[in-house]
Order: structure tokens, then C-alpha cells, then sequence
């Protein structure tokens, strides 16, 4: 689980670094620009839920471990 939540974090990383080139300044909320926007906010969002997972593992383990 731990290798998995790695792997899906670097891909959305690589992601929003990805998109952040597709953002044109001149016009940021229409077109292209606004899907980068949208899969930049979705990756985001995939990385914290990944965080909460990884942490809610850990407090699960931990309170098998003192029982």
C-alpha cells in the first residue's frame, strides 16, 4: 500500500508540473488553460487523499499494535 500511494503521488506531481506549462497567461480560465486549472485542482486533491489514506493506515496500525 505504502509503494502504491509513492507511485500515485509522483505521477500527480509529474502531472501538475505538466500542466502548469499548459496555463497560458494571457487568457488563464478559457480553453486549454482551464483544464490544466481543473487536473492541476483534481491532482491536488488526489495527493491529499493519498496523504489521509497513508495516515489512517498508520493510526489503524498502531491501534492493533496495543491491543
Amino acid at each position: 500500500m505504502k509503494l502504491f500511494t509513492i507511485i500515485v503521488t509522483i505521477i500527480s506531481i509529474v502531472l501538475i508540473g505538466y500542466n502548469i506549462t499548459q496555463i497560458s497567461l494571457d487568457a488563464p480560465f478559457e480553453g486549454q488553460s482551464a483544464v490544466a486549472f481543473i487536473t492541476i485542482f483534481a491532482s491536488l486533491c488526489a495527493i491529499v487523499l493519498l496523504q489521509i489514506l497513508r495516515l489512517s493506515k498508520k493510526v489503524d496500525q498502531k491501534l492493533k499494535n496495543n491491543n
